[in-house]
């Protein structure tokens, strides 16, 4: 019992390391919209969002939410699962919409190897609102981890970035002109430490990559592109907290709109504003009728009308922290973001 005013502290201190840093800077307040339901499992299973904006009813829009433990779900806008496929180890996705007999093709990493990386294919089945597996391609040695689509907009060519967790990045020519999509890989790039989230502009052709406990890079999307990257942005603790996670873009006109990142160490966004890539505040998901958002994964935001709910653009968070249920996805009106970063508040 003599000692225990020396174990006190310790245990103490024990605590106070395992707690999250908090940014010194401005960081705004937005709530929640509405949330998808849990995912099936109760384990770190949710895990990156993509959204599917319907061109001729915004209203009808579709979320796809990759449950790392089981499989990849279909999410209408009231946050109800419209479909499921199994498909154990997928981490990110992201989707396209190519036309054709395959319409929005959706792709994800698979991390069913860990020794071999892989890119799962699917077709999105708009009216049925369900995920059609096309094929799972391998792209090479090393465990898939973050994963992004570009179209390029000279000649809508089609790649995939699979982002390997150790920093590896392997740039994939997708063909989609047979019956069976098939892929090639055309480069690889390499940041030095583990690396995940991240997303192309598909008019610059800028393809943007967190390295987790560094910050935000950027690299020549081109196949013949530079392989060295520039660094935009620092996890230093400010702007963004270690680690740098999920990563999102919201584009208007021609070269403008915002690159968001998961600052996960401290529960909050980083926004950056294009072409210059400034820093442009920084926002919260706080408590509300549908919950906070904790330790976010992947992002998502689209701009544009969805409802009347979302009139100028929606943002979707995977929420690491839904207890008692399962993690599941927060919906966020782009509008919320935008009016509560402008004003401060």
């Amino acid at each position: 019992m003599r000692n225990l005013p020396l174990i006190l502290p310790l245990l103490l201190a024990g605590c106070v390391s395992t707690q999250p840093a908090m940014s010194p800077l401005p960081t705004a307040s937005v709530t929640a919209k509405l949330e998808t339901q849990p995912v099936a499992t109760m384990e770190d299973a949710a895990d990156d969002p993509a959204i599917w904006r319907d061109p001729a009813n915004p209203a009808q829009s579709l979320i796809i939410g990759t449950d790392k433990r089981a499989g990849i779900h279909v999410y209408d806008l009231q946050g109800r699962q419209v479909g499921f496929t199994p498909s154990p180890r997928l981490n990110n996705v992201d989707l396209r919409d190519v036309g054709g007999s395959i319409g929005v093709l959706v792709a994800a990493s698979d991390r069913q190897d860990l020794a071999q990386a892989q890119m799962a294919l699917f077709r999105l089945d708009t009216s049925a609102k369900t995920l059609v597996p096309l094929v799972t391609l391998p792209v090479g040695p090393g465990e898939a981890y973050g994963m992004c689509l570009w179209q390029r907009a000279s000649d809508k060519a089609l790649f995939g970035f699979v982002v390997l967790k150790d920093g590896r990045i392997d740039q994939v020519a997708i063909d989609l002109n047979t019956a069976i999509p098939s892929g090639k890989v055309v480069r690889s790039m390499k940041l030095g430490t583990q690396s995940e989230g991240c997303v192309v502009d598909d008019r610059t052709g800028i393809l943007y990559v967190a390295e987790e406990d560094v910050g935000l890079w950027k690299f020549d999307a081109a196949p013949d592109g530079a392989n060295v990257p520039t660094a935009i942005a620092k996890a230093d603790g400010k702007q963004i907290v270690m680690d740098a996670e999920g990563v999102a873009l919201a584009p208007i006109g021609t070269d403008g709109g915002y690159v968001i990142v998961s600052s996960q160490g401290d529960n909050a966004y980083a926004l950056y504003r294009l072409p210059d890539m400034k820093p442009d505040g920084r926002f919260r998901i706080a408590a509300g009728q549908f919950g906070s958002t904790e330790e976010t994964d992947g992002i998502a935001l689209m701009p544009g009308r969805f409802g009347p709910g979302y009139p100028s653009g929606l943002f979707v968070a995977q929420d690491g922290d839904n207890a008692p249920a399962a993690q599941n996805f927060k919906f966020v009106s782009w509008r919320d973001v935008v009016k509560a970063i402008g004003t401060g508040k």
